[in-house]
């Protein structure tokens, strides 16, 4: 599943509703996770982690469903190029 529009090659961005329908289907870590990420973002794996405080593990699987589902992206952080951030396409 491609997170970009064919035309413009950005990503799309969910309507509120559609947010909320995606994130209803998923599991208690990854709604934590994105309401971490609605409050402050971007942040990358580890600050997720300490801001949520759940184990790193959980937040990569939580991540990883956020990204299936369409409702986070990432990129590159520009403080740190090893690092990826992660944000809500909101």
């Amino acid at each position: 599943m491609s997170t970009r529009s064919a035309e413009t090659h950005e990503p799309t961005i969910l309507s509120e509703s559609e947010y909320r329908d995606r994130l209803r289907e998923l599991p208690p870590s990854a709604k934590l996770v994105a309401k971490v990420l609605e409050g402050d973002a971007p942040l990358s794996q580890g600050q997720l982690a300490e801001e949520s405080l759940l184990p790193d593990r959980t937040v990569r699987y939580a991540l990883n469903r956020l990204e299936e589902s369409g409702i986070v992206d990432s990129r590159y952080s520009f403080k740190d190029a090893r690092k990826q951030v992660y944000y809500l396409r909101t």
